[in-house]
């Protein structure tokens, strides 16, 4: 038998795993990466002894990377060391009101407890649903390729779908089971990652709150790049072909067939299939004749996007006090950033932020006695994005941050770079420099997500956060499987 010759566009977690799942299945591979580095978003760089991952910063559902590197006969040790975080994270709520959220569960029951009476037993029916959810959720329903109404048609998939509250709010469902302000506002925190807010979210995502408290948080010594460093060694291992500082210009069509890459540098690549890992929308309406774009611009402007963010990367030249690896700064009402971003787009009054210091973990992505800080403000897309605006942001945050933690900060920065909208399209052409995908609405779920494979032309299939089964680093390595495997099949059919 022949062997076909895929070609991937972009090197980010869905792009890796789908070229890795297709050489491991007989494909001669390509990989094109635009830019001069892998893991799209995933990227890190590296300036005055800092080491900063530029994107990702959680490391949640640790099985599915174990079942990603299993499908190879690896394991995620073999490439990483990982370390589980305790306290898991720490969430600001004022000065002086803080709640460090710890690893081993009956301590998260006592917490609970000592905020509400009668949270801890509530917490175990909560947990209980959601690691129903999860089962069915991430071990079932998101591999689904979501195609055909077929897929879900089986008695025992109906069963499951009616017991995961796909018609209920997660806002609504917390409240069953939670009272304070507090816990409800810690419950809800996990599906921002989806790009909603917790009323326009399907209850369905309580599955996030058992990957957070059940199976905790955990960090890869060295990064999160290390995740790409190893799927990179894997890939290569398995024959995968990786080009940068290869931008892809057009996909060259021939009635209905995608035959041919070519470069921005005039170079031409053949393809018997081709898997698109860059944005979808650039796919759609830059890189093809548009007599084969799957979508209209307008499909692609009523959709809910999830947001973008405003980062900061900063060397610190001190150790820092009061913080911990992950700190979220809920010192501010969620309710008019929230419609900021959702309802009324525009740059929030009073945002709430997030503050990573790997450095707290990990002594090697900063010199010694000195720290590595990563803020990061959810955005609404779309949004003027200027120096100006940055600067004005980065001191808005940084009184907040030196209050609350009460120490200076500012004055002991010693690198600092920002990132936002311009910078997402710049780097990977993002639709409305959105940093996250699509947002995970029950209008936007499964077959309501633009398809994993162009209408159009028979070879051409997408993967990666614009697609199934969605934004998130877990989902996007299940896209490039679920991809793979849609390939793999109608090859076979051949």
């Amino acid at each position: 038998m022949t062997q076909k010759h895929a070609v991937v566009i972009g090197s980010g977690f869905a792009g890796l795993s789908a070229a890795t799942h297709l050489a491991a299945n007989n494909f001669n591979v390509t990989l094109l990466e635009k830019n001069d580095s892998p893991g799209g978003r995933a990227r890190k760089f590296s300036s005055e002894g800092f080491t900063f991952d530029m994107g990702p910063s959680w490391y949640w559902m640790p099985d599915v990377f174990e079942e990603y590197f299993s499908h190879f006969g690896k394991k995620p040790s073999d490439y990483y060391d990982l370390l589980r975080l305790d306290p898991s994270y720490s969430v600001i709520y004022g000065e002086n009101d803080v709640m460090e959220i710890p690893a081993n569960l009956q301590d998260f029951k006592a917490m609970l407890e000592q905020i509400e009476p009668g949270a801890g037993a509530q917490l175990d029916k909560f947990l209980a649903q959601a690691k129903y959810k999860y089962q069915v959720g991430i071990h079932d329903l998101v591999k689904k390729p979501s195609r055909s109404l077929l897929e879900f048609t089986s008695l025992s998939l109906l069963k499951d779908v009616m017991r995961m509250d796909i018609l209920q709010s997660m806002s609504t469902h917390v409240r069953k089971f939670f009272k304070s302000e507090k816990i409800i506002r810690l419950m809800e925190f996990p599906v921002l990652f989806l790009g909603e807010t917790a009323e326009n979210i399907p209850a369905l995502y309580s599955l996030m709150n058992y990957a957070d408290i059940a199976l905790g948080t955990w960090y890869p010594m060295g990064g999160m790049h290390e995740i790409i460093k190893g799927m990179v060694s894997l890939a290569e291992q398995k024959g995968v072909y990786i080009r940068y500082n290869a931008e892809v210009e057009e996909i060259e069509i021939e009635q209905g067939v995608a035959k041919r890459i070519r470069l921005k540098s005039g170079e031409l690549v053949n393809a018997d299939v081709v898997i698109a890992g860059a944005d979808y929308h650039h796919v759609d309406k830059q890189l093809i004749n548009p007599k084969y774009s799957n979508y209209s611009e307008e499909y692609w402007d009523k959709r809910v996007l999830a947001p973008s963010s405003l980062l900061f990367y900063l060397g610190i030249d001190k150790k820092l006090a009061n913080l911990k690896h992950h700190n979220l700064f809920f010192d501010e009402p969620l309710g008019p950033h929230a419609d900021a971003i959702y309802t009324n787009p525009r740059w929030p009054e009073a945002p709430l932020f997030y503050a990573c210091v790997p450095s707290v973990t990990d002594s090697n992505v900063a010199p010694e006695g000195m720290e590595n800080l990563f803020l990061l403000i959810p955005l609404a897309p779309d949004l003027e994005d200027s120096e100006e605006i940055r600067e004005k942001y980065y001191d808005l945050i940084m009184d907040r941050l030196e209050k609350i933690t009460s120490q200076e900060i500012r004055s002991h920065v010693i690198f600092k770079r920002s990132y936002a909208h311009a910078d997402f399209k710049a780097d990977y052409h993002a639709y409305k420099g959105n940093a996250y995908g699509l947002a995970n609405t029950l209008k936007q779920t499964a077959l309501l997500k633009p398809s994993l494979k162009n209408k159009k032309v028979r070879n051409l299939f997408y993967t990666g956060q614009l697609t199934v089964p969605g934004p998130g680093v877990p989902p996007s390595l299940i896209s490039g499987y679920v991809v793979a495997n849609e390939v793999i099949k109608e090859t076979e059919n051949k």
